[in-house]
């Protein structure tokens, strides 16, 4: 299972073959795989449930300042579909001073939760993550994202005071849709409008580059993606204060969430050729989190004992 988390299924069974010498065939590794993800997905939708509950566990201790982000990475399923699965990331926001006297701020000690459903199943589903990062009791938290609605809603849902920080590539996104917009894609005329507006948006907030928006939708009305890029803009205006945040310590960037896409998501379920079974998603998800995590150690004793307790709930139906 844990070589089956890491790798296609066939190269797990021809690896296991290799260094331990036992023999196990492609299905049967896809098979006990599958069954021990879907018994971690029981196992969390159980926590999370619990969660909501009449009587939920006591939240475990915080951390000082901690940072959640989600996101969504599109994967192939069976019949030529795409989907997009959702992802919570968890990490401890550290800051130490370099030999130079620059403020080095960090993300560290990283968890997953994934899971192929809608955003509200997620939301729910991802209090066993949120939960057991004690989230509820951390003195400070902070997310970082890119500003879609879905993962407002998220944020509103655990932790409505946390400081709401958009991802800053995806402002300065914004902000290059316009010069190329001026002046053309690719041109030096726009790296050369962009380039200093980024640094301005990043020292002085989004005061300035705002106002200078506004202006050009004053002399350019016949330029739509101006008037669509400064409405985005402006409806973030609180989320956008990257000096502020900076001076405070947290990132401003949602790099951690955009890797654990690639790193825990794409790089097992979007390897060439693969489609999935919609069913099969979730729990290889769960497995992947597991590794990723650095939990399998901590949890498998939960799965064994959860696989050893059904296949007697099952010899006892016969």
């Amino acid at each position: 299972m844990r070589l089956s988390s890491w790798m296609p299924f066939g190269k797990a069974a021809q690896l296991l073959q290799d260094l331990l010498g036992v023999s196990c065939s492609k299905a049967t590794a896809r098979r006990v795989s599958q069954a021990a993800g879907a018994a971690y997905v029981a196992i969390q939708t159980e926590a999370a449930d619990q969660m909501v509950g009449q009587a939920p566990p006591p939240a475990p201790a915080g951390m000082e300042k901690a940072l959640l982000s989600v996101d969504g990475a599109i994967i192939p399923l069976v019949g030529g579909e795409w989907a997009e699965v959702k992802t919570l990331v968890v990490g401890e926001v550290t800051t130490r001073t370099t030999p130079k006297g620059e403020a080095l701020v960090k993300t560290q000690a990283l968890s997953y939760f994934s899971r192929l459903v809608d955003a509200q199943r997620f939301q729910h589903l991802a209090h066993c993550e949120l939960h057991r990062r004690g989230i509820e009791q951390s003195k400070q938290v902070a997310a970082v994202m890119d500003g879609a609605e879905w993962q407002q809603g998220f944020v509103d849902y655990h932790r409505s005071d946390a400081i709401r920080i958009l991802d800053f590539p995806h402002a300065a996104q914004r902000i290059a849709a316009v010069g190329q917009a001026l002046f053309g894609e690719g041109t030096a005329a726009t790296h050369q409008w962009i380039e200093p507006r980024f640094h301005q948006l990043k020292h002085e907030g989004p005061d300035p580059i705002l106002a200078e928006l506004r202006q050009l939708q004053t002399e350019h009305p016949q330029i739509s993606l101006i008037a669509e890029n400064l409405a985005y803009l402006e409806k973030r205006v609180a989320q956008m204060q990257y000096p502020r945040f900076q001076e405070q310590g947290w990132p401003i960037g949602s790099g951690c969430v955009e890797s654990a896409n690639k790193l825990v998501v794409e790089a097992r379920l979007k390897g060439a050729g693969m489609h999935w079974q919609r069913e099969n998603v979730d729990p290889m998800l769960a497995l992947r989190n597991l590794v990723c995590s650095d939990r399998w150690s901590e949890d498998w004793p939960l799965i064994t004992a959860r696989l050893r307790q059904e296949m007697s709930d099952r010899r006892n139906e016969l």
